[in-house]
């Protein structure tokens, strides 16, 4: 890098901040902090998604698989995405969105409570905040690499300017800060990523070699399956992307709980399945040709990408690029820490305080902005342990951890606002949380704590998902907990109509009445362990 580069790098930098500072102005509550206060438009929701929902380890974990095995790297990765997120369009989308509208919460678990109870809230928030801790310290090890190749800056000075700067936009403007830094770096990536493209094809003979370059390429290169990416891998990714990038990891339900209704929602929902399905193509395929152009030092070649944009593109371009690599990662991980800001402000520390339960707006909005600033200490603590023996390396961090530990936690949640799941209450939910979470560690590890061999990838992380799934289901068959007040709280989250923001509406199917027979959860009923 040379000071072309730095310039652009540090002007990035700026603009963050200078959005969240603007984005201030528009937040007077923890509503407007968490949920934007239903007022974000479809497309910004349906861009927002669409960045929170991949990082800088595209261009490290996963441009090492496109190194080595091609166009498998897309085939099992961002297409079953967009698959999932198209099915849950009309799914899941318009539900999470009444939530908000309907049930007036500024958190996606803030409804369980009264959907299951309150230790069931506490269990899946509790567990879920302290996975998306490790995976965004991922995500903060993945960008410090990148920036350490370029600029030769350690890794946990890497973690330090990144998250700093993270801190201070998400912090300040909450999701609004979110979304609108989220559309400036999409517009960043998208001219880096075309001007990455367009160097790769000058290099390799022109625009003729989208469809020539195949017959140079590693033998393999094109199959859509390969190495441990199976068929049956694709499958597994498939079902476990349809919960996670639907909700199940919080910060994509939040974009649509911030739009103005469920159509809204489900209109952003398609948006973001198409950026899926074409955007990543244009971002792999300087990956995919990658071993024509530089050889990768690191094993897993995780510093392909990197090396690469290095011979190729002039400066000033450079500069771009990396921007482009921040763009990502500072995307996903201020997503994640206003979801689990959320998450903390209004269930857990209600749930184990009754301060807590009577903050104001004034007090509720200064702990949201505290919990965002201790998370984001706390993923980048995690961060410098990320290549540990614990952690392996950050695509073992990402894959194994994160796909096969989120199930357990998204089934109960999501499965939870469907009238089909009905009878499945707390028993269901805390069971097939409990047995998830066991099956992962079972299939994984043994009971030392080493790694268990010869377990094929795609069993490692869809087996708990697959197991919470059927006692979820089960469980509710077999002993059925569903309650009068719990089916006119699915009725609500299931109209066709949209929340009118004040709680009024009409929501249809008989929502209108549901509203009086939702009752809050009576402190009778809250745990006294939970009491402090």
């Amino acid at each position: 890098m040379n000071s072309l580069d730095w310039a652009v790098l540090i002007g990035y930098f700026g603009v963050m901040v200078a959005i969240g500072v603007w984005s201030h102005k528009r937040v007077d509550d923890v509503s407007d902090f968490f949920t934007a206060g239903g007022k974000m438009p479809w497309w910004l929701s349906g861009i927002s998604h669409h960045m929170s929902g991949y990082s800088a380890v595209m261009f490290t974990g996963y441009a090492g698989i496109a190194y080595r095995y091609g166009v498998t790297s897309f085939v099992t990765w961002s297409f079953p995405i967009a698959v999932g997120i198209g099915i849950g369009a009309k799914l899941f989308a318009p539900r999470l969105n009444r939530l908000r509208s309907t049930l007036h919460v500024a958190s996606p678990l803030e409804y369980l409570k009264n959907r299951y109870n309150v230790s069931t809230q506490l269990a899946l928030a509790l567990s879920g905040m302290l996975l998306k801790i490790v995976d965004v310290g991922a995500k903060w090890a993945a960008i410090a690499t990148l920036l350490s190749v370029f600029t030769g800056v350690s890794i946990t000075q890497g973690i330090l300017v990144t998250g700093c700067i993270t801190a201070v936009y998400c912090t300040v403007g909450g999701l609004w800060a979110d979304a609108l830094t989220e559309l400036g770096q999409f517009v960043i990536q998208l001219c880096a990523g075309v001007a990455m493209l367009v160097a790769t094809l000058g290099k390799l003979g022109g625009f003729s070699a989208l469809w020539t370059v195949w017959d140079k390429l590693p033998s393999g290169h094109a199959e859509p399956t390969a190495g441990p990416y199976t068929l049956t891998f694709l499958l597994a990714f498939l079902f476990i992307k349809t919960f996670e990038y639907n909700g199940g990891m919080w910060n994509q339900a939040q974009r649509y709980m911030a739009t103005d209704s469920a159509r809204s929602a489900t209109r952003s929902a398609r948006l973001s399945a198409i950026l899926w399905l074409v955007w990543p193509a244009v971002l792999f395929f300087p990956m995919w040709c990658a071993p024509l152009l530089v050889h990768a030092k690191k094993p897993d070649a995780s510093d392909s990408y990197a090396l690469m944009t290095e011979t190729l593109l002039p400066h000033g371009l450079l500069g771009l690029v990396i921007v482009g690599f921040f763009s990502h990662t500072m995307a996903m991980c201020s997503s994640d820490a206003n979801a689990i800001s959320a998450v903390f402000t209004r269930d857990i520390a209600p749930a184990l305080s009754r301060r807590a339960r009577g903050w104001d707006s004034r007090a509720g909005l200064l702990a949201a902005r505290l919990s965002t600033l201790v998370f984001l200490g706390l993923s980048m603590s995690i961060a410098t342990q990320v290549n540990s023996p614990t952690f392996k390396d950050i695509i073992t961090v990402v894959i194994k951890w994160v796909a096969g530990l989120m199930g357990p936690i998204a089934i109960p949640f999501m499965l939870g606002m469907l009238r089909t799941f009905r009878r499945s209450g707390p028993t269901a939910a805390l069971t097939s949380w409990a047995a998830g979470l066991l099956a992962f560690f079972l299939v994984n590890y043994n009971l030392d704590g080493s790694d268990r061999t010869g377990v094929a990838l795609q069993y490692q992380v869809s087996v708990p998902l697959a197991i919470s799934l059927v006692l979820y289901a089960v469980i509710g068959l077999v002993k059925p907990e569903d309650t009068p007040e719990r089916d006119a709280l699915l009725a609500r989250i299931d109209s066709d109509g949209d929340g009118d923001g004040d709680g009024d509406g009409e929501g249809g199917s008989g929502a209108g009445s549901a509203a009086a027979v939702v009752p809050a959860q009576p402190p009778a009923a809250e745990p006294k362990a939970l009491e402090l």
